[in-house]
């Protein structure tokens, strides 16, 4: 284990050229922007990016890579500590590296999303006039976050969170090199499973854990090398309980089942333990959401159609503000839909009437509801005796819809739970308009 050193695990094992990257494999490609830039340089600026990703997806790790690579000088910044005068400085200092030493500069900007629109606006005659290259990282989207002109004149790379392969290789990697462990550890493969799961696609926080869980296991086992690293060892040295939950086994599907069932039955405390579990381990965000939006149009429908409105809003921020802000959303939503009035008769009538189609219990379409909107139609008589419904009183007209073997089949039947209640008095009301008899 490499020793003399109080860099963390995951500074030591970050690679010194892209062929070392882990992951983002679709923009480490031949002839890809981050390629010509990690190439030997000419003396001209290259291609400005903003790298927008999830933490510990490899932004910063990807800049300094290039930086390794290519012969371009390197400077790096963050916006949680640099200001105007530091943006102007480097300019400055870039301008003459170009002129004097025809040597171009490449800038690292960390946490663009935390300099204000004048502090971004600082970078623009540098990266317009090409004294420097501009490698901006950012978790948040750069659409809200970037000004406009900035945005224009890069282009933007979205990461993706690292697949529990690239997170193996990241973790063999540490155990093996001199620059981490150096073979003085070995894992169990439920250990290896449990730093996968906590790590939720984020290589800092895999690195992270096993640090912890190398070091608790070294002083364990004394002189004793390699010593052995359990998964009880992963979880006291993290601070988290062993959750046993195998994304692709049987408590995965268990806990989902539960956690669905739990919606469905109106109990909102058993709802949001079954979405901890899921969170704590590392069950992928997107997969929950997809849940919830099923759960509001399956289970709750009608009977509360805001539910739907609040599912797809809390998909769409988990997508924007990524974990672990976006517990939040997930369980506004989760105990949104734990406690409305519960209907299944949306789902059930699509249901019967998928079915009555796949058994061939169908009709032609109405002749006085097709398109009568192209030449020859009329002589075959579509569109006639159509009744327009905002002519007719109450907005309603008295006509047949369904084909004629069809006339009276009842696919949706409201219930009486929320909102339902006054749709199914309603519906009552047209059903007899449309009967012609009202």
């Amino acid at each position: 284990m490499a020793r003399g050193t109080t860099a963390p695990l995951a500074v030591r094992m970050r690679p010194t050229s892209l062929d070392e990257v882990v992951g983002q494999r679709h923009l480490l490609g031949p002839g890809s922007p981050l390629r010509r830039l990690a190439a030997p340089s000419d003396g001209a600026s290259g291609q400005s990016v903003i790298l927008w990703g999830p933490p510990g997806t490899g932004k910063t790790t990807l800049a300094q890579s290039i930086a390794h690579s290519s012969d371009r000088r390197f400077v790096e910044l963050s916006a949680v500590t640099a200001g105007v005068k530091d943006v102007r400085q480097v300019m400055e200092e870039a301008l003459n590296e170009r002129d004097l030493f025809s040597r171009s500069t490449v800038l690292f900007l960390d946490e663009i999303h935390r300099f204000t629109k004048a502090q971004q606006d600082a970078l623009l005659p540098g990266v317009e006039q090409g004294w420097v290259t501009l490698i901006a990282a950012t978790t948040e989207n750069p659409s809200f976050s970037v000004v406009s002109p900035l945005l224009s004149r890069s282009l933007l790379l979205t990461l993706e969170p690292l697949g529990d392969d690239d997170i193996v290789e990241l973790i063999e990697r540490a155990i093996a090199d001199p620059r981490g462990f150096d073979g003085a550890i070995e894992l169990e493969p439920e250990a290896r499973a449990q730093l996968v799961r906590l790590s939720s696609g984020d290589a800092r926080r895999a690195l992270t854990a096993l640090e912890a869980a190398g070091a608790h296991a070294l002083e364990a086992a004394g002189d004793a090398v390699p010593a052995t690293v359990t998964a009880d060892a992963v979880a006291s040295a993290v601070d988290r309980a062993l959750l046993r939950y195998d994304r692709q086994g049987d408590e995965h599907y268990d806990v989902i089942s539960a956690f669905i069932k739990s919606v469905r039955g109106s109990d909102p405390d058993a709802a949001l333990h079954y979405l901890a579990r899921m969170i704590e381990a590392g069950e992928d965000p997107r997969f929950i959401a997809r849940r919830v939006i099923v759960l509001a149009s399956e289970d709750i429908g009608m009977a509360d159609p805001q539910g739907l409105v609040i599912a797809t809003a809390a998909a769409t921020a988990v997508q924007m503000i990524g974990m672990p802000e976006g517990r939040i959303p997930l369980a506004e939503a989760v105990v949104y839909l734990a406690t409305a009035p519960k209907s299944n008769r949306s789902y059930l009538g699509i249901d019967r009437a998928i079915a009555d189609v796949r058994a061939g219990d169908f009709g032609r379409v109405p002749n006085h509801l097709r398109d009568a909107h192209y030449a020859g139609a009329k002589r075959l008589g579509h569109g006639k005796g159509y009744r327009y419904a905002h002519d007719a009183p109450h907005g309603v007209a008295t006509q047949q819809h369904l084909p004629d073997p069809l006339v009276g089949r009842r696919y949706y039947e409201p219930g009486q739970h929320g909102f339902e209640r006054d749709i199914a008095a309603r519906l009552e009301r047209i059903r007899r308009i449309l009967a012609g008899d009202a």
